[in-house]
């Protein structure tokens, strides 16, 4: 079975410096704004993935909250690690989102941009982000809305798909497939949360460099190792023909991207 959530080798540079800027930098801002009006003072960020969140979440947070970011992927970590200078009260740590490595009641807020959707037992997590919560603690997590709002991706899942006659790489269904209110809502309230709040954020990027942005999209996650795997098409091809859909689909000058995503908030019973 493809892993989806194996963000290894050159995927993390690709992911930071491609994506990072663009589709994970403002929310990032949002979220950050969101846990430090809570008043948290010890904070485990899952899925910290390169830092994006965890940089803006240490800048936020009290002088002497403390906060501890974790991810599944040893290598994406290291780059998160280069973004802080010693003495910031940031612990790292790998960890597996559904088997979290904690303490019961260690975190009053725990926290996960766009990193639920990767988690091949979602319900699991929901109850680990519930374990390790002091009672009362806040769990904050964001997640993609569809294809519909983030037009970008259906383009990059298109154009992709298309270059396979069979057995195209499925990627983007992954990052992009985990967003019906009810379930989730459903799933929440049985992990055993309360005082649910959700909101739609929709916003719209202007992106300088779309070649760069259309790299990211194709190098910057493990649908590369896809494409490799199964061969016959030239990775940078799938750039310049998303560059350009990007360019036809978006302005050129500037390239202006919609998207949307979905945050939530919740209190541990």
């Amino acid at each position: 079975m493809e892993s989806n959530a194996a963000f290894t080798g050159s995927i993390p540079d690709n992911y930071d410096k491609g994506l990072g800027p663009v589709i994970f930098a403002d929310y990032a801002a949002d979220m950050a704004r969101l846990v430090a009006a809570s008043g948290a003072k010890n904070v485990l960020e899952i899925a910290a993935g390169t830092g994006i969140a965890t940089r803006r979440l240490r800048d936020l947070l009290a002088a002497d909250a403390r906060l501890t970011a974790s991810d599944l992927n040893p290598p994406m970590l290291e780059i998160a690690r280069a973004k802080f200078k010693p003495g910031e009260s940031v612990d790292f740590q790998t960890a597996d989102g559904c088997a979290l490595p904690f303490e019961d009641g260690a975190f009053d807020a725990v926290v996960c941009q766009f990193g639920v959707m990767f988690f091949p037992d979602k319900e699991a997590g929901y109850r680990e982000a519930r374990r390790v919560l002091s009672p009362g603690g806040r769990y904050f997590f964001s997640v993609w809305d569809s294809f519909r709002y983030n037009r970008f991706a259906r383009l990059t899942h298109e154009i992709v798909a298309s270059s396979f006659v069979e057995n195209p790489p499925q990627f983007y269904m992954t990052p992009f497939g985990h967003f019906a209110l009810d379930p989730i809502k459903e799933e929440l309230t049985d992990a055993g949360f309360t005082d649910l709040r959700i909101a739609v954020l929709s916003r719209a990027k202007e992106v300088a460099a779309p070649a760069d942005f259309a790299r990211g999209l194709v190098y910057g996650n493990p649908m590369i190792d896809q494409i490799r795997a199964r061969g016959g098409v030239e990775p940078d091809a799938l750039v310049s023909t998303l560059a350009a859909a990007l360019k036809s689909e978006f302005g050129a000058d500037p390239c202006r991207l919609p998207m949307q995503a979905i945050m939530f908030e919740a209190r541990r019973r």
